[in-house]
């Protein structure tokens, strides 16, 4: 994988009421243990939530709080390709060999910020989005789109 087939990777972390988005390194975008580690220097009131998009293809969520991890895949076929799905997949104990486009682990992951489970899957399996949409309207729904939208474009 190279650093350029990372569209992006973000931290997006609350405190005193008010949501901050920041711009993480692309290669964090291949690395799990990288990303969760990055989101740790971060403080929050609800826990870092880091998004990641990748080859225009599929989408991760990561939300840490303290040293609870938690974390969602948008398409279980990516780990055949992408270390960091592969890793991910691991984290949330995935079965192996998924030929289907279904969102692996954690679709909770922000449902007590505003964004339920259901509305979650409908994103991870909408063929018209691409990731960075998906996650734009995570972001608007969460709160922080405008910023968000400031940094992806």
């Amino acid at each position: 994988m190279a650093e350029d087939d990372v569209d992006f990777v973000i931290a997006a972390y609350r405190d005193e009421g008010a949501w901050t988005v920041v711009e993480l390194p692309p290669r964090l975008g291949e690395d799990f243990d990288g990303l969760t580690a990055a989101l740790a220097r971060f403080p929050s009131e609800v826990g870092v939530i880091g998004l990641a998009s990748v080859n225009d293809d599929f989408f991760v969520i990561v939300r840490r709080s303290g040293e609870h991890v938690r974390a969602l895949l948008s398409d279980a076929t990516a780990v055949w390709d992408w270390p960091i799905a592969a890793d991910l997949a691991e984290l949330v104990n995935a079965p192996d060999g998924d030929e289907e486009p279904t969102p692996v682990g954690d679709l909770d992951i922000v449902s007590d910020l505003g964004l339920a489970s259901v509305e979650l899957s409908l994103l991870c399996d909408d063929d018209d989005l691409f990731p960075d949409e998906a996650l734009a309207d995570l972001a608007e729904k969460l709160g922080f789109g405008d910023q968000f939208e400031a940094i992806v474009g």
